[in-house]
């Protein structure tokens, strides 16, 4: 099928093409396909399949990175920082650090002021039925909705930049502030897939740089216990080369299926879905909106995909789902969404107006983080950083 693309925005002179194994297509930057027809993202897949294995090797390596996380826990409070949003991922992860991997977690959750209650509720259920501390670090609100807003200024995709920053120093700073030295995230590959750098580049320098051209409000300075919306490289430096916290993703060696960790969530915890994948923080009802009208972007297709790789969905249904308006574009909640930022629809509608652009527009750390490649690579193989973040900002193209 001939046909010019658009990729984030941009229309792009290349002949279509979609992955003949999942639904991925070159709409979505840095895929490319081999003389099988199958795309760069299937290959890392595959890549990681084998680097991550499930069934008895999988357990063995958990057991030997559960071993060394009790063991730098010994005479602390907890043993390791575990980020829950109340949602599916997050919380299957602390059910199964506390039932079955026994673990002494920290549950710290970041309010940006956009939750979904109905994610609210299923945390405070989780950590009551658990017996888990439940810490909630609270965002300043003038700076969340004003840093929502430079992002719309700034006319990329990365409209969740901030909160994301956010939510990784959030973690960063309980973690060192109570001296734990290991801090658990609940992702899987297998499900979530691998979203291309272009869209999920995540870098607190680059969030600063941003609210230093758009923003109004001027962002509090970075303390060690209180890093607010600061996780640039200066401070991932500080908390991971100083003081030696690493962060975990032990659903990669996990088996995770959705619809039978959804059941098994209500069983247990009384989980309720918040309706869709990232509804449990209301404002990707807006995200997707703008990243469907303006940058022609769709989430969908590296979510369904991950969930064809694994056995999880069919090629078909995924398909005929991603044809299909997604669930979270809301109106009533997009509407919601822009009444919190404090500005008219019409204000909204003229940054939606403006030209689209990319992360790579505005000052970042890219270049220093391509300098630190094998520094970054040696870290990882020492389980400082996950093996999917090296491949993702180092082996897959974004440009």
């Amino acid at each position: 099928m001939d046909k010019m693309v658009i990729v984030s925005g941009f229309k792009k002179d290349i002949t279509y093409q979609q992955c003949n194994r999942c639904i991925c297509d070159n709409t979505i930057p840095g895929v490319e396909f081999n003389r099988a027809g199958e795309c760069t993202l299937c290959e890392m897949h595959d890549k990681f399949e084998a680097a991550f294995p499930l069934g008895a090797e999988g357990e063995k390596v958990l057991a030997t990175k559960f071993d060394k996380i009790k063991k730098e826990g010994e005479g602390k409070k907890y043993d390791c920082i575990i980020g829950i949003s109340g949602g599916r991922d997050s919380m299957y992860l602390l059910y199964l650090s506390v039932v079955k991997w026994k673990l002494r977690p920290l549950a710290v959750h970041f309010n940006d002021g956009f939750d979904n209650p109905v994610a609210g509720e299923n945390m405070l259920k989780a950590v009551r039925k658990l017996g888990v501390e439940l810490r909630t670090v609270t965002s300043d609100f003038r700076e969340c909705k004003d840093l929502k807003i430079t992002e719309l200024k700034a006319s990329t995709p990365l409209l969740n930049s901030g909160t994301d920053v956010g939510i990784g120093a959030s973690l960063y700073s309980v973690a060192y502030k109570e001296g734990v030295k290991n801090i658990l995230f609940g992702q899987s590959f297998r499900t979530e897939g691998i979203k291309p750098l272009a869209w999920a580049y995540f870098d607190g320098d680059y969030v600063n740089a941003i609210q230093k051209k758009f923003g109004s409000v001027k962002l509090k300075p970075w303390e060690p216990k209180n890093a607010g919306y600061h996780l640039g490289i200066k401070e991932i430096f500080f908390y991971t080369f100083i003081h030696r916290i690493k962060v975990h993703s032990p659903l990669y060696n996990y088996p995770y299926n959705r619809e039978e960790v959804g059941q098994l969530l209500q069983k247990e915890l009384d989980w309720v879905y918040p309706g869709a994948h990232y509804f449990d923080d209301l404002y990707w009802a807006l995200i997707a909106y703008v990243h469907r009208t303006k940058f022609s972007i769709n989430f969908r297709l590296v979510e369904y995909s991950a969930l064809i790789r694994s056995g999880q969905l069919s090629r078909d249904e995924a398909i005929a789902r991603s044809s299909r308006p997604y669930q979270l574009e809301d109106e009533k909640v997009i509407s919601l969404c822009i009444k919190r930022l404090g500005i008219t629809r019409e204000e909204f509608d003229k940054y939606m107006s403006l030209p689209p652009k990319n992360w790579w527009d505005y000052p970042n750390s890219y270049k220093w983080m391509s300098l630190a490649k094998f520094p970054v690579w040696i870290l990882t193989k020492m389980g400082i950083f996950t093996q999917v973040v090296y491949d993702k900002y180092f082996n897959l193209k974004f440009r």
